[in-house]
């Protein structure tokens, strides 16, 4: 699968994230969480610098939970019983879309006192 032309990994890239949207209640979430952040975006119309820290963290934000998502098919798929070790591989991934998420709301605070608190 590699060495593929541009067009052809850009459908696979659309597909994983389509299956994303169709499978995982948190992504849906987390989508709908980011456009509504963007209309806000739109009436507050904060600096550039706060356009890119927050498109930068809901970025990161659906990415981690993409890697979330295909770390936990591929472990449910190679090892389909429960396992300790596996438990914990999962609430680590978990818990790394959880710091972003939890990063991503601490920003928003901040654009919220910049907008309404500026110096």
């Amino acid at each position: 699968m590699k060495n593929k032309p541009f067009f052809q990994r850009l459908k696979f890239a659309l597909s994983g994230i389509g299956s994303a949207w169709q499978t995982e209640s948190s992504f849906r979430t987390q989508i709908v969480l980011g456009a509504g952040m963007l209309i806000l975006m739109g009436f507050l119309r904060p600096a550039l610098v706060w356009w890119a820290l927050i498109i930068l963290t809901m970025a990161g934000v659906l990415a981690a939970e993409l890697i979330n998502t295909a770390l936990e098919h591929i472990v449910d798929r190679l090892h389909p019983k429960q396992h300790p070790l596996i438990a914990k591989a999962k609430d680590c991934a978990a818990g790394a879309v959880l710091a972003l998420s939890l990063v991503s709301i601490v920003i928003f605070i901040l654009l919220l006192i910049a907008c309404f608190f500026p110096k």
